[in-house]
């Protein structure tokens, strides 16, 4: 076996998150002792995210179709919006069982110095989907971080005008941290803890 397909395999594995090089390492050689059809479901997960994955029209949440499941679920409280900023997000609060609202997918946080602004999120859709009714209160669960914290402020005062509450996780979690590796627990007792923001 060529030693370059391994290395190959090791440097894409690298590129990951909190990959590193031993850990790639070991994941090509977990792979390559897989049996043929276990590494072919692999990879076809892999293909099919790629080929098929798109953003809901309503929430922004990662789906296969128009429409993610939470928006198309009937039992789901429509009154209450949970405001996050990456899709990876949804997942953690869904996890805790903590909320049963819909879900707002900003793609991203206010960061003038990165040059992100208010126009390149889905702030506008927000204020938009608030604005057609029925919804009472929005949960922004942003990191809490200067990012975040300047993120959580520019919307409340974007839906200032319109009839609803809205308010700010608790800091059960670590100022500074990513909601994406909040534990169960926490992320439970910071959507318990929400305050309005001042």
């Amino acid at each position: 076996m060529s030693q370059g397909v391994i290395e190959n395999l090791i440097e894409q594995l690298s590129k990951l998150p909190g990959i590193g090089r031993k850990t790639a390492q070991r994941l090509a050689f977990f792979i390559l002792n897989m049996k043929d059809e276990d590494a072919s479901a692999l990879a076809g997960a892999v293909a099919d995210l790629k080929r098929k994955a798109r953003f809901c029209r309503v929430c922004f949440n990662i789906t296969d179709s128009e429409f993610c499941g939470i928006c198309r679920d009937s039992l789901r409280d429509k009154r209450r919006i949970c405001v996050v900023e990456e899709p990876s997000n949804i997942l953690v609060v869904e996890r805790s069982g903590g909320f049963n609202g819909l879900y707002h997918v900003l793609m991203g946080a206010l960061s003038p110095i990165d040059g992100i602004t208010p126009e390149m999120l889905r702030i506008k859709e927000l204020v938009e989907r608030v604005r057609g009714g029925g919804v009472e209160e929005v949960v922004i669960a942003t990191n809490p971080n200067t990012k975040g914290e300047l993120t959580a402020r520019h919307i409340k005062e974007a839906l200032g005008p319109l009839d609803v509450a809205v308010t700010r996780i608790a800091y059960g979690l670590p100022l500074g941290g990513d909601i994406e590796f909040a534990d169960e627990i926490t992320m439970k007792k910071s959507l318990e803890g929400r305050r309005a923001i001042e």
